[in-house]
C-alpha cells in the first residue's frame, strides 16, 4: 500500500508500511512519590507489551503529581539526562517498545520554571522525538483554579516522529503527531502536524473539564484530521486530593471508540489498521479538500 503524501507532496516514510500496529494507552493515579509512580509505570508498560503492544504511551505527570505545582520545579532534570529518562530509556529497550513518556519537568531559560516535556524513545533505548507542551492550562471554576504558567514555560514547536516498526531493511513507518492534554482544545496545532497516522495526546484532565469535553474533543481530532488518536490519562482521587477524568482510549479515523478505561489505574490496547485510515480517507477526502 502506497504512503500518503505530506504537505509539500512527498512521500511519507514507510511506502511498504505493515497493515496493523497494535497500541497501548497507560492509565495512572500518580502520587506524591516519583519511585512509586516509575514502579507502577514500568509494571503497567511491561503488561502492555506482554499484551503484543509495540507502541505504549503514558499519561501527563506520569511520574509526579506533587501536593503543590511547585514540586515538579524540584524534580527537574536537564535535556538528556536525569533518573526519570534514564527510567524510559531503559523501559523501551527492557520491553522492545516504542514508549511515549508522557511529560515530565525539564530545565527552562527561567529557573523558576520548568518545560512539560513528553519524549518518545525507540525500543533500542535511543530518543527518538522531544516535544514541549505548547498551551498551557489555565481554569476557574468554584474552588478550583489551574494556572500552569506559574511554573511552565511553553514550548513552541509543533513534532512528528515516525514510529518505524519494521525488521531490518524493511521500513515499516507509521507517522505519529505529538500533543499534551490542553493542546487538545486548539485545532490549528493538529492541522500542523497531518497528514499523520496517530496522534498522541498524553493527559491529565481535571475531572470537571474532562466529564464535559474530554470524549467530544478526542473525537473531533480524530474526525477531522482522520487519523487514529492515542489518549493516556490521569485517572482517579490522588493522594494530593486532586481528581482527574480518566476514560484513556484509542479513537480511530472516523470518530469511534476503540478501547477505553474510565477510572483507576489500568491500560487500554487496541490496533491502529492502514487499511481503516485509507477507508476513511476515500470516503471523506476531506485532507485533500483542505483550502485553509
Amino acid at each position: 500500500m502506497s504512503s500518503k503524501p505530506d504537505a509539500a507532496g512527498s512521500e511519507l516514510p514507510g511506502a511498504a508500511a505493515q497493515a496493523r500496529l497494535r497500541v497501548a494507552a497507560v492509565q495512572m493515579v500518580s502520587s506524591t512519590s516519583v519511585d512509586e509512580n516509575l514502579a507502577r509505570a514500568g509494571a503497567l508498560i511491561t503488561e502492555a507489551a506482554a499484551a503484543g503492544a509495540k507502541l505504549v504511551a503514558l499519561p501527563e505527570h506520569f511520574a509526579l503529581l506533587g501536593r503543590s505545582d511547585r514540586d515538579k520545579v524540584a524534580i527537574r532534570e536537564a535535556d538528556g539526562e536525569g533518573p526519570i529518562q534514564r527510567f524510559l530509556a531503559e523501559q523501551a529497550s527492557a520491553n522492545g517498545v516504542w514508549l511515549v513518556g508522557g511529560t515530565l519537568p525539564l530545565h527552562s531559560p527561567n529557573p523558576g520554571k520548568v518545560l512539560n516535556t513528553s519524549y518518545a524513545f525507540a525500543p533500542d533505548g535511543a530518543r527518538a522525538a522531544r516535544y514541549d507542551k505548547i498551551h498551557l492550562f489555565g481554569f476557574e471554576h468554584g474552588d478550583e483554579r489551574f494556572d500552569e504558567a506559574a511554573t511552565i514555560l511553553p514550548g513552541r514547536t509543533p513534532v512528528v516522529v515516525d514510529i518505524d516498526v519494521g525488521a531490518a531493511g524493511a521500513a515499516q513507518c507509521w507517522r505519529a503527531g505529538m500533543s499534551v492534554c490542553y493542546d487538545l482544545r486548539f485545532p490549528e496545532l493538529y492541522r500542523a502536524l497531518v497528514p499523520a497516522d496517530l496522534i498522541l495526546v498524553p493527559s491529565a484532565f481535571t475531572y470537571t473539564t474532562g466529564s464535559a469535553h474530554w470524549e467530544v474533543l478526542l473525537r473531533a481530532r480524530a474526525i477531522e484530521n482522520q487519523c487514529y488518536v492515542l489518549a493516556p490519562a490521569q485517572g482517579g482521587r490522588h493522594e494530593n486530593g486532586r481528581r482527574t477524568w480518566g476514560h484513556s482510549m484509542l479513537v480511530d479515523p472516523w470518530g469511534e471508540i476503540v478501547a477505553m478505561h474510565d477510572e483507576g489505574e489500568g491500560i487500554v490496547i487496541g490496533d491502529i489498521e492502514r487499511s481503516r485510515l485509507d477507508a476513511v480517507r476515500a470516503s471523506i477526502p476531506a485532507l485533500r479538500h483542505r483550502v485553509l
